[in-house]
């Protein structure tokens, strides 16, 4: 009896030390996501993946970065002095070699299902994120050059957590289209008229329930309120000083790296900006020279402006593209769609920087060591956000779905 009653005494010492515990245990932190897209599919052997000791290597040099051991391609020097930031996955390996389809995977995890519309990571991230106090949208996509509808949809998440799109493919500033009441329209005017459109919707959606009528509701109420002077000031990048823009460089992208900025440091869980012209088929060395031009100032003062904000350990940034670029050169000059062996590059909050996984052969054609799927990257880029890659949400077929696929496996190498 004696020993039962110690038995039993232990165990209740031993439980009463553990609640304490599960009751102070850390709730996983909430990080943003600056995601740059790399529109076409980038050149991993000219930029994170270089082979100067081959003749699939090119004309670039190799350089050194912050990061002992880690040589990236010559035009991208600030960003190489940032590599302590940045963990490069050189092993990536996927089957799609068509641009849509190859799109799709990477901004889902999936390939068309029959009837399932799989959101994409934006929207995904957004309703894990969603806030109904804020007047600024969940999820932002500028300047989405390349990406068509089906690549910007929330899916089975519906309308609510679409992104808004700022810019295009057009010249000129970013802006938010229409974001300002009309001068001819005063203000009781305005009012009044918001008023009778929401009478009006209320009875068209009592009438007609569903999930059009309420798709409108969320889309104008998102309108209304991103109109207010709080939330559309966070669009106006004349507040930043004219000597940080010029950093940033005075292109689309750059501009756009630096709004994405101003909107994750006012709670914008999800923002992605857009550089295309990756598709290089012909002169390539000439086009990946450019196109660095413009991506290396904007990514390396967008790492410095978040740590200088302390933005950077709650901020992962991420640089991908939906496949890689053939090692070999063709007649044109070009490097042609290669989805066996190429490079992301993740960064910021959650990410253990310094440092490249995986690793391809001599000649840059194939995979030799730590192979990642598309699952495998978005479980990583989810995981290091802090949230549950096996989170289930309830799909347009009544099917449960899960954030990432639950065979993924997360490179656990990359996450802090």
């Amino acid at each position: 009896m004696p020993a039962v009653t110690r038995r039993t005494a232990l165990a209740g010492l031993g439980l009463s030390g553990f609640l304490p515990r599960l009751a102070t245990a850390p709730t996983p932190p909430k990080r943003a996501c600056i995601l740059l897209w790399m529109a076409g599919g980038p050149t991993q052997t000219d930029t994170f993946d270089p082979k100067p000791d081959h003749p699939n290597g090119g004309p670039f040099r190799a350089i050194e970065t912050a990061a002992p051991g880690v040589r990236v391609g010559e035009h991208l020097p600030r960003v190489a002095a940032r590599m302590k930031h940045l963990a490069v996955i050189r092993s990536m390996t996927t089957k799609e070699g068509d641009h849509g389809r190859a799109t799709l995977h990477l901004r889902t995890g999936n390939l068309p299902q029959g009837a399932i519309d799989f959101p994409v990571l934006g929207s995904l991230v957004a309703n894990e994120r969603d806030d109904p106090a804020s007047d600024l949208p969940r999820y932002v996509s500028v300047a989405p050059r390349g990406l068509g509808e089906a690549a910007l949809s929330a899916g089975f998440l519906g309308p609510r957590f679409a992104p808004l799109v700022v810019g295009g493919d057009g010249e000129g500033e970013l802006r938010v289209r229409d974001l300002g009441r009309p001068d001819a329209v005063s203000p009781t005017r305005d009012a009044d008229r918001r008023s009778l459109l929401t009478d009006l919707g209320d009875e068209f959606a009592r009438t007609h329930p569903g999930a059009a009528a309420d798709g409108h509701r969320s889309a104008y109420d998102r309108a209304a309120r991103l109109m207010r002077e709080s939330a559309a000031k966070a669009f106006d990048l004349g507040d930043e000083k004219p000597d940080l823009r010029d950093r940033y460089g005075r292109t689309r992208f750059g501009q756009g790296c630096l709004l994405a900025r101003r909107l994750v440091e006012r709670g914008v869980p999800f923002v992605e900006v857009g550089l295309g012209g990756w598709d290089t088929h012909d002169n390539n060395f000439a086009q990946v020279k450019t196109l660095c031009d413009t991506l290396d100032p904007a990514w390396a003062t967008l790492l410095d402006d978040l740590k200088d904000r302390g933005l950077l350990g709650r901020t992962q940034v991420v640089w991908m593209g939906e496949f890689g670029r053939t090692p070999g050169v063709n007649p044109r000059g070009g490097r042609d769609h290669y989805p066996t062996a190429w490079s992301v590059v993740l960064g910021g909050g959650g990410i253990a920087g310094g440092q490249a996984v995986g690793r391809t052969s001599a000649d840059g054609l194939a995979v030799t060591d730590r192979p990642v799927g598309v699952t495998d990257l978005l479980a990583t880029v989810v995981t290091g956000l802090g949230l549950d890659p096996l989170k289930q949400n309830p799909s347009n077929v009544n099917r449960p779905v899960r954030l990432v696929d639950p065979a993924a496996k997360p490179v656990r190498e990359v996450l802090l």
